[in-house]
């Protein structure tokens, strides 16, 4: 067995019930107290771990079962969680809501149960008294290798509404008690974005907020009952020292490996790989740029936002995040744009995933109709949609060589997007200066990569296929996010593509 560490899963009856702000709420109150307390999110979001690193001033880390594996879900838990007095861990959507509607693959009850870690059960309780007792009921019964040992009711009315909820619950079944709940606050609530939360960042979210959170979990929670339950659980199950493929073998596979080049410490540093970091770009798995340190990378950030030049590196990382958001902006900041167009032409390796990819298009087509220019790599537009284009998990095949590796590269990931690229629309031709004015003609522009699909994308839910994978030259761009757990050979093949642009340069 592995480690003693105290955790406790905060699950949740359904997404929108307040998971993310009990998380961030009872985070928050136990480092008030002087606790080490780590933090993480079960599932592919990129946003919640944004209000938990707020909240404890820290990193958390995603748990998914499906795109990690089981022994790379528990190596990691098990290395960041090393010397905290308490974990705690985020659910996905509704506690026995995954990947399949009729199995746990991908769920929170996944997670408690590869963990060994108690549920804490969090509660929509607005509009509700007795009933609260039989919604508990089958939700700590539905599966009994999932210990749901408590009870937080959000939403609550007031103090005697709350008496209520612990009256009804304790006459139904004492051992899993309402050990508190958090009372109705619209004007103290976090924002909300497309399907959840918006990025916490610190101009819109300001740290009263989460002072504010922290207090009403010390005044509404029960946080000794809550410890207590997060030390109950048993020692840590160890991973494996190797595991199965996720995927049947395939030239170069290795997906869900606990022994990989993030376990086994970092390497003397092969190369420089320049990130995009801003209000547009942040969507990144701590994990995959944990993978990429130890491969060797020293990780450069930059902004596309604000920096006219691009920093001395040798392979660029374009994560996702919500550039249509900053569209004027990026597009504004031509000198950075030319910088990467340029260092393309240099034969730089390009790694862009669904925000990346939109700003290495030719334009970005927000919802006013308005196309702001982007890099100009990839001949399309990204075209803004109202609804929602693609959502949900993806198992990648390479077919061909890129700069992640050989072909036949399997990885796991997932897409979320509200853009599609359609073909570029050509810009209205201006009008005709007077002759006596006419200024020369503008120099002609990079044309945009000639482009292949290296991909090919499987649905994990009805397993359709598509070619995807934008690629040409050393530029390789898709919509997918990536989580290299999933194969640990993937960031070692980025860096090593790095390391040879570096050699080519004479660096």
């Amino acid at each position: 067995m592995g480690p003693a560490i105290p955790r406790l899963v905060v699950a949740g009856t359904a997404s929108g019930v307040g998971k993310t702000t009990t998380t961030v709420a009872i985070a928050r109150a136990l480092r008030a107290r002087g606790l080490r307390v780590a933090l993480f999110k079960c599932g592919p979001d990129y946003l919640d771990p944004t209000y938990h690193a707020r909240a404890v001033a820290g990193t958390s880390h995603n748990l998914d079962g499906w795109m990690m594996g089981r022994d790379a879900v528990l190596s990691t838990f098990a290395a960041e969680a090393a010397g905290a007095d308490v974990a705690l861990i985020e659910g996905v959507m509704g506690l026995f809501d995954g990947a399949s509607p009729t199995g746990e693959e991908g769920s929170t009850a996944e997670i408690a149960k590869w963990l060994e870690a108690p549920v804490a059960l969090v509660v929509d309780a607005s509009g509700m008294a007795r009933s609260v007792a039989a919604l508990v009921q089958g939700f700590a019964g539905f599966d009994p290798g999932v210990r749901v040992a408590a009870v937080v009711c959000n939403q609550v009315g007031s103090r005697g509404h709350l008496d209520i909820l612990r009256q009804a619950q304790a006459q139904a079944n004492r051992s899993t008690p309402v050990i508190g709940g958090l009372p109705r606050d619209e004007a103290q609530s976090f924002p909300e974005r497309h399907l959840g939360l918006r990025t916490a960042d610190e101009a819109a979210l300001p740290e009263e907020r989460f002072d504010h959170w922290g207090a009403q979990a010390e005044a509404w929670i029960g946080l000794d009952a809550l410890l207590e339950i997060a030390r109950s659980a048993p020692a840590l199950p160890q991973a494996a020292e190797a595991t199965a493929p996720a995927a049947p073998a395939a030239p170069g596979t290795a997906a869900g490996g606990a022994v990989t080049a993030a376990s086994g410490g970092a390497q003397q540093r092969r190369a420089r790989l320049g990130v995009a970091f801003d209000e547009a770009f942040h969507f990144y798995y701590a994990d995959n740029l944990r993978r990429l340190e130890a491969a060797g990378a020293e990780l450069v950030r930059f902004s596309p936002i604000r920096d006219a030049r691009l920093p001395e590196v040798d392979a660029l990382y374009l994560g996702g995040g919500y550039p249509e958001a900053h569209a004027e902006r990026l597009a504004d900041n031509a000198g950075l744009r030319a910088e990467i167009r340029a260092f393309a032409g240099r034969g730089g390796p390009i790694y862009a995933e669904c925000g990346g990819l939109m700003y290495l298009t030719e334009a970005i087509r927000t919802l006013d109709g308005r196309a702001h220019p982007m890099v100009g790599l990839v001949p399309a537009e990204a075209v803004m949609c109202e609804k929602l284009q693609a959502l949900g998990y993806v198992e990648v095949e390479t077919q061909t060589r890129t700069i992640l590796g050989g072909a036949g590269l399997r990885f796991r990931g997932h897409q979320f997007r509200y853009s599609e690229l359609r073909p570029a629309q050509p810009a209205p031709a201006p009008l005709e200066p007077p002759a006596a004015q006419a200024s020369p003609p503008p120099p002609a522009a990079q044309a945009p990569l000639p482009i292949e699909h290296a991909y090919s994308v499987r649905r994990r839910r009805g397993g359709q296929v598509a070619r995807e994978g934008y690629w040409a030259q050393r530029v390789l761009a898709s919509y997918v996010h990536a989580h290299w757990a999933s194969n640990p050979l993937v960031p070692e093949g980025l860096v090593a593509s790095a390391a040879a642009h570096r050699k080519e340069l004479g660096r």
